[in-house]
């Protein structure tokens, strides 16, 4: 099934109209932002708007992202403008202490700046993070729209998903603050990145503001002379089949614990086969827990597992998509969608997925891999198995991922943006 954005309900503004100065509010540097954020300046250019796009953004993002500060620069109508809050403005940001505390100081960051720039209309890149002005009703200075990352309440009618206490009480407060967003004078669009949300919060909340979005891929695939250097600059071992574990390595939430767990018990026959490969940032605390475990395994297991902690740029990600044999996705009962099942299908990789919640069911709706409960090592462990004994056509429908990964070009991704601002 393919699940079309609607944006017909949605009132369309002209953006060519210059009086247009949009703001796009992206305090954070790492998983989705960087890249939707490069989608959205890039289709702003190619698509001549004649209003105005700011990016607000931190110093370090300025450090982080050269390349979406090329991509502005290389404006040839000058309507792309880069806005750093101060250094003291970011330290505020990341010394909350609370989700309040950073949501509050979110919105006054966004009040002062809207009025700066004269924004007409404000794109909250992670609305998750920012619903306290909306939910309080406190005044904004131009209409905002937000992209919804970790929409939960309706998770309880999904597989594998029987809700916590815990989880009951969010869902309830999900569905108190969205009425009272839906109905704040200046919220315009819910961008909604999980699909089977949308019909609901616009039939039980009689708004009409949700829109699917769909998470952008880059389709474009790497020369095999990519993938060959990054197997040679990492000493992949060519009789290897390569298992990747990609994106932010210390957040809890992706599960390395887990997966280290799980191959530290594999057969020394099926470790001798694999290469495990840990790529994505972690701060030195984590990166010294995550080797010390992953020095324990390689004394005692044949297993060979190469890790990078550095940052990849956004030109080299689907090359390590196409290295890999596996992707794997071991999160702990997850919220929200990955960009990682999307990265994976559009290289036509097999992905072991956790099976719950949002990413649990596009795994299997779309036919991505295997599902198991990554909360036990031990199924870990034995998907692992099944996936490396598997022919790939066994676990996966090509047709599936690929209709999967044609609704989410970055085109379409900016597209609804702008259209429903």
């Amino acid at each position: 099934m393919i699940i079309e954005p609607d944006i017909e309900s949605s009132t369309s503004q002209n953006m060519l109209d210059g009086n247009h100065r949009v703001m796009i509010f992206a305090p954070w540097c790492y998983g989705h932002h960087p890249t939707y954020v490069t989608h959205l300046v890039r289709y702003w250019i190619n698509s001549g708007y004649a209003g105005q796009l700011h990016l607000l953004v931190t110093p370090e993002f300025l450090l982080k992202h050269h390349d979406v500060v090329s991509i502005a620069e290389s404006d040839g109508n000058q309507s792309v403008y880069i806005t750093a809050m101060t250094e003291a403005e970011q330290k505020a940001l990341d010394a909350a202490q609370s989700s309040w505390g950073r949501s509050y100081r979110q919105y006054r960051l966004i009040v002062d700046y809207a009025n700066r720039l004269k924004a007409t209309q404000c794109l909250l890149l992670y609305f998750d993070s920012c619903q306290l002005a909306l939910v309080l009703g406190l005044p904004l200075p131009c209409s905002v729209s937000g992209i919804y990352f970790r929409p939960t309440f309706h998770y309880s009618r999904m597989a594998h998903a029987t809700p916590s206490p815990r989880e009951w009480l969010q869902q309830q407060r999900e569905q108190i603050f969205l009425h009272r967003v839906l109905t704040h004078p200046k919220f315009k669009t819910l961008l909604c990145l999980d699909p089977f949300v949308v019909d609901e919060i616009n039939q039980r909340f009689k708004a009409g503001k949700a829109v699917y979005l769909p998470d952008p891929v880059e389709s474009a695939v790497a020369s095999e002379a990519q993938v060959e250097m990054l197997r040679t600059r990492f000493e992949v071992k060519n009789d290897r089949k390569v298992m990747l574990l990609f994106g932010r390595l210390d957040d809890g939430r992706k599960g390395v614990a887990q997966l280290l767990d799980a191959v530290s018990t594999l057969p020394n026959e099926a470790a001798g086969k694999l290469c495990l490969m840990l790529i994505g940032f972690a701060t030195p605390e984590a990166r010294e827990q995550i080797e010390a475990r992953v020095n324990q395994i390689r004394q005692a297991h044949p297993l060979q597992i190469i890790s990078n902690y550095d940052y990849v740029p956004e030109e080299e990600v689907q090359a390590y998509f196409q290295l890999a044999d596996i992707v794997l996705a071991p999160y702990q009962r997850h919220v929200g969608s990955s960009g990682i099942l999307l990265q994976g299908a559009a290289a036509g990789k097999p992905v072991l997925c956790s099976n719950y919640g949002l990413i649990g069911d596009l795994t299997r709706r779309y036919q991505l891999g295997v599902t198991v409960d990554t909360t036990q090592p031990s199924e870990i462990t034995k998907g692992i198995i099944r996936l490396t004994e598997a022919v790939p056509d066994e676990v996966c429908d090509r047709a599936k991922m690929q209709a999967f990964v044609a609704q989410s070009s970055p085109d379409n991704f900016a597209k609804i943006v702008f259209q429903t601002l």
